[in-house]
């Protein structure tokens, strides 16, 4: 198994809020994607769309990322064909009013042994009535491990083409870091649309399929939204 990662280096066109960084990052993806028409199909099909990202870095005291400056931001994906496609539209996206990808520096990651993730931005899980699931709300600790779970079989499923048999959930422990829910921002139609989510410390069981699903998460996200910017993830 192995992913492959991206890390892009954006130069600012325009202060932009911390909370505005997924949405801005997000859209400047989906328009890449929509200039080839390979990935234009990609973008426009409904369910995993298997990469994900993180938020604009460093992270600026004052919560804002600075017109004028650049900071980096990384995508992942499990499918080296997308990685090097959009490769040649992130820097070709000229006109984008927020910023400009100036460089991209291309990374292969094989299978290694996970024995932590953390989760960098919010991970989205849809509870009933298409609420989002939180511990104020729901607290379901094992049905939220279930949901995790099941998400990452899927997601390996649709890119290997094959069943993983997982005898356990692959979470060994979950710890919720935040005190609130956080929240990813955007704007659509005129209207501000926000995914509720967690941040969680995982450590995953240290058998075959339990690391195979954990490099999953690292490689296209943990939970869903990933395509704006849930649940992209680090590790130990």
């Amino acid at each position: 198994m192995k992913y492959f990662e991206l890390k892009c280096t954006a130069y600012l066109k325009r202060d932009i809020p911390f909370k505005e960084g997924f949405e801005n990052i997000s859209k400047y993806i989906s328009y890449s994607m929509a200039q080839t028409d390979e990935l234009k199909l990609l973008h426009e099909k409904r369910g995993f769309k298997l990469y994900n990202f993180g938020n604009f870095f460093p992270i600026e005291s004052s919560q804002t990322y600075k017109k004028g400056t650049s900071y980096s931001f990384t995508l992942r994906s499990l499918n080296e064909n997308f990685i090097d496609t959009l490769t040649l539209s992130l820097r070709q996206n000229i006109n984008n009013p927020n910023f400009l990808v100036v460089e991209t520096q291309k990374k292969l990651v094989k299978k290694f042994f996970i024995s932590e993730l953390y989760s960098a931005t919010p991970v989205i899980v849809t509870s009933e009535k298409n609420l989002f699931w939180t511990m104020q709300k729901d607290g379901d600790i094992l049905k939220l491990q279930r949901q995790l779970h099941d998400n990452l079989e899927k997601k390996y499923k649709i890119f290997y083409d094959k069943k993983i048999d997982a005898e356990q959930n692959f979470i060994q422990l979950l710890e919720i870091k935040n005190k609130s829910p956080q929240n990813i921002e955007f704007d659509k139609d005129g209207k501000k649309i926000r995914f509720f989510g967690n941040k969680f410390r995982i450590i995953p069981h240290e058998d075959e399929i339990s690391q195979k699903l954990a490099f999953i998460a690292l490689a296209c996200g943990l939970g869903e939204k990933n395509s704006f910017g849930g649940g992209f993830c680090l590790w130990n």
